[in-house]
């Protein structure tokens, strides 16, 4: 008998993630007809949109629109990513399956990125927590800068550890830890993940590397070994952060899928769909992507011989 393969979960974030940062406004029809080929595709749970002041990130502008319109697969977790308070009750009113908290453990990013102290910001998310409570809706706190940040430099861990406890405490269902600047590296990776997954067995810890220093796949190896199973990731490599000075996108979906598929694990995911939804984004965004699967094919892709 051969032995079952481990299952990951692999979680498309560049709906969100990755439009944000594009300049150019993608179309609601487009972001639609684009999310809804994710849906087919076998991802674990898709972020869609966010829930943000449309003064704020304009390019997420219509976010009711899109989790109103889209097809949703039951198979798959919807999730978005929730601010504040105002935000909650807009993702409530779209009966999104699960909504994402953000905050730094960078004190300097999070005051650059969300213009307020990490006490402060625990106590509005504490607030939106409150509020989700009771409606279904999941909660997952995501902790950018968590392995490092280029004006303060190395996190403490305890510092992760810390704010990890005060969001299980608060009835969170899953913590991701964020490589948002690209500064992880493989050893940090395992030691932090490790702890994490030992401490709350019953949450879902995912991680989420950006590629910026080329380490976000060893990164995701490092992960695995400490028992992480599940990952975000962005068709096409794209995404990054306008508070992370040289920060370049998330790790790309196809070569995570290619390289762990290889590997023998199990994601859920149809590469060859998402390698062909890949090949559409330049035409939807206008520029090329980062993905080199892209470019170069599936390591099983033949040539004729040179004549």
């Amino acid at each position: 008998m051969t032995e079952a393969k481990r299952r990951v979960f692999i979680q498309e974030v560049s709906p969100r993630d990755g439009f944000q940062n594009e300049s150019q406004f993608i179309e609601s029809w487009d972001k639609i007809a684009f999310i809804d080929k994710l849906s087919e595709s076998g991802f674990a749970k898709i972020e869609a949109t966010s829930f943000t002041s449309p003064k704020a990130i304009p390019a997420l502008r219509d976010a009711e629109m899109i989790m109103h319109e889209i097809k949703r697969n039951p198979d798959v977790v919807y999730t978005v990513l929730v601010p504040n308070l105002r935000g909650a009750e807009r993702a409530i009113a779209c009966k999104v399956d699960e909504v994402n908290l953000v905050m730094s453990v960078s004190e300097t990013h999070n005051q650059m990125n969300l213009r307020m102290s990490r006490e402060q910001s625990v106590a509005q998310l504490s607030e939106v927590i409150t509020a989700v409570r009771g409606t279904g809706i999941a909660v997952n706190i995501s902790l950018s800068t968590a392995f490092g940040c280029p004006m303060e430099g190395d996190i403490n861990p305890e510092e992760v550890y810390r704010l990890a406890a005060q969001f299980a405490e608060l009835g969170v269902q899953g913590i991701t830890l964020c490589d948002t600047t690209g500064m992880a590296y493989p050893t940090q990776v395992e030691e932090i993940s490790r702890r994490v997954v030992e401490a709350y067995p019953l949450l879902d810890t995912t991680l989420h590397f950006h590629n910026t220093r080329g380490m976000a796949l060893a990164n995701t190896m490092a992960a695995l070994a400490a028992g992480v199973v599940r990952f975000d990731s962005s068709l096409g490599g794209l995404g990054g952060c306008p508070y992370a000075p040289g920060a370049s996108g998330n790790v790309c979906t196809e070569e995570l899928v290619h390289m762990l598929e290889l590997m023998g694990y199990d994601t859920g995911v149809d590469l060859g769909k998402i390698v062909g939804v890949a090949g559409q984004l330049p035409e939807l965004i206008g520029h090329d992507v980062p993905s080199q699967l892209v470019k170069a094919g599936l390591r099983g892709r033949r040539y004729p011989a040179p004549s």
